[in-house]
C-alpha cells in the first residue's frame, strides 16, 4: 500500500468508529444534520458531528448550520489538522507495522484466504496487508473501498471546515492530536485488534449498504438512528473497544468543553456524529455537569 493510500486510510477512519462503520453519504433531497448548543452568561459552544469522508459536491449544508458556523470565533476538530501527512506516515511506521508478527502468523489459513479475497477485490493482495498490524489492516479493508467508489476524505466535513475557517480567519483547534490517535488504536492487545480485523472481513461484503444507512440518518438529524446503526456495532465488538473509542474520549472533550465555557465568545465544535448519539454522548455528560444542551437543529 502506497503512503498515500496509508495517509487516506488513517484521514478516513482515525476518527471515526469501530468495525467498519466509517461514514459515507448516499445522497439525500433535503438535509439538516443536528446541532446543539451550550451557552452560559458570556460564551457559546455548538456540537456538530461529522462525516470524514464525502463525495465532491454533495449538498450538506442548511441555513441554521451556517448561521451558527459564521457566528463563531474559533472552529475545533477532533484533530486541528487531520490531513497533515508528514505526521502521520512516521506514526504508520512506529505504530501500524509489524513485519516480525506479521499478519500471516496471526491468522488461521481460512481468515488469511478471507483476507487475501478481500484484498484482491480492492486490486492489493494480502502479502501487501502482511506488515501491518492488525489494527491497520481493519482501516485499510474499511477505507479502499470507500476511495474505490469515489467518496474523499479531502471532501469530508472536517477538511472543509477546517478551509472555510482558515478563510474566514477563524481560531482553529483539536481536542486531540494524531498521535494520540493512532497509539489509541495501536494499544489495543492484539487479541481484541484481531477480533477488531475478522470483524472487517465479516462485513466487508455489506459494508457499504450498512454505512448508507449511517449517512442517511444523519443527513435527517435521526440521533436515535445514528445509535441504533453505528454504537450497537461498535458494543459487539467489545465493551473495551467502546468504552476506550467513544466514553473515555467523549469525558476528556466535555473537561475541555467545560474549560471553553469558563471563556467568553463562541466555539464550533465538530466531531464525528457518533460521539453525538447515545447514552455516553458528549450532550449527556454536559448535561450530567448540570449544564443545559439545546437542539438547534
Amino acid at each position: 500500500m502506497s503512503p498515500t493510500s496509508v495517509r487516506q486510510t488513517l484521514r478516513a477512519a482515525l476518527p471515526a468508529v469501530v468495525g467498519g462503520l466509517v461514514l459515507l453519504f448516499s445522497g439525500a433531497a433535503f438535509a439538516e444534520p443536528a446541532i446543539w448548543a451550550v451557552r452560559d452568561r458570556d460564551s457559546t459552544v455548538f456540537l456538530f458531528g461529522t462525516i470524514h469522508v464525502m463525495k465532491p459536491g454533495t449538498e450538506w449544508r442548511s441555513r441554521r448550520f451556517d448561521d451558527a458556523f459564521k457566528g463563531a470565533d474559533q472552529l475545533i476538530l477532533e484533530v486541528d489538522n487531520p490531513e497533515d501527512q508528514a505526521a502521520v506516515l512516521p506514526l504508520i511506521r512506529e505504530h501500524g507495522l509489524s513485519p516480525d508478527r506479521p499478519l500471516s502468523v496471526l491468522l488461521s489459513a481460512e481468515d488469511l484466504a478471507r483476507l487475501d479475497a478481500a484484498a484482491q477485490s480492492l486490486g492489493l493482495r494480502a502479502a501487501q496487508l502482511d506488515p501491518m498490524r492488525p489494527w491497520l489492516a481493519s482501516l485499510s479493508l474499511a477505507a479502499a473501498p470507500l476511495r474505490r467508489a469515489g467518496y474523499d476524505p479531502a471532501s469530508g466535513i472536517d477538511p472543509v471546515l477546517r478551509a472555510d475557517a482558515l478563510a474566514a480567519g477563524m481560531t482553529i483547534a483539536g481536542l486531540e492530536t494524531l498521535d494520540q490517535q493512532v497509539r489509541l488504536l495501536a494499544g489495543f492487545p492484539e487479541e481484541g485488534q484481531l477480533a477488531y480485523l475478522l470483524r472487517s472481513l465479516d462485513d466487508f461484503d455489506d459494508g457499504a449498504a450498512q454505512l448508507e444507512r449511517l449517512v442517511e440518518a444523519w443527513l435527517a438529524g435521526d440521533v436515535v438512528a445514528i445509535e441504533q446503526i453505528g454504537l450497537r456495532p461498535m458494543r459487539e465488538v467489545g465493551e473495551r473497544v467502546y468504552q476506550a473509542l467513544l466514553v473515555e474520549r467523549n469525558r476528556a472533550w466535555v473537561d475541555r468543553i467545560s474549560l471553553i465555557l469558563d471563556d467568553t465568545g463562541t466555539a464550533f465544535i465538530a466531531v464525528g456524529a457518533l460521539h453525538l448519539a447515545g447514552e455516553d454522548s458528549v450532550q449527556r455528560m454536559l448535561e450530567d455537569r448540570g449544564l443545559t444542551v439545546e437542539r438547534v437543529q
